[in-house]
């Protein structure tokens, strides 16, 4: 056995209930249990004044959770924008849509990856696009824009 490593005999001698002792929960540490108060030997003025000063805390801390919530999308929004390229498309512009593998005529491994041309007929926010094929009929669904690139002639 390693100098590091304590015997399991200690462990257990630490660990295990002691005679004359009753357990106290963590919970009653922080929010005084009728048992605790009657080892402290508060007084009930004392007992009231620490209550209040408790429910007092309790609304500092839930403020603070969600500043610190609030600080925390905060950051994690910037880390995820620092990495995003905003792409604008335009009615008119040419573009490929990449092809989705539970479409019905994806056909696996030497496939190409893209189809089209297409032009986009209408764009809206949040990146929807009406696409149309190059006769002009247009795509029976919405297109997302992270599904579809530039295409330069």
């Amino acid at each position: 056995m390693r100098s590091y490593h304590l015997p399991s005999m200690l462990i257990e001698h630490l660990s295990g209930p002691q005679p004359g002792q009753q357990a106290i929960l963590p919970i009653e540490v922080d929010i005084f249990s009728l048992r605790v108060l009657a080892e402290l030997k508060l007084d009930e003025e004392e007992w009231i004044q620490s209550r209040y000063d408790q429910l007092n805390l309790i609304e500092e801390k839930r403020l603070k959770a969600i500043r610190h919530g609030q600080m925390y999308q905060k950051r994690m929004m910037r880390a995820y924008n620092k990495n995003v390229r905003r792409r604008e498309f335009y009615e008119g512009d040419l573009v490929l849509k990449k092809i989705i593998p539970m479409q019905k005529n994806f056909k696996r491994k030497w496939m190409p990856n893209w189809e089209g041309p297409y032009g986009v007929k209408k764009a809206f926010s949040r990146g929807v696009l009406i696409l149309t094929e190059m006769d002009g009929k247009n795509l029976p669904n919405l297109v997302n824009s992270d599904s579809v690139k530039r295409y330069f002639t």
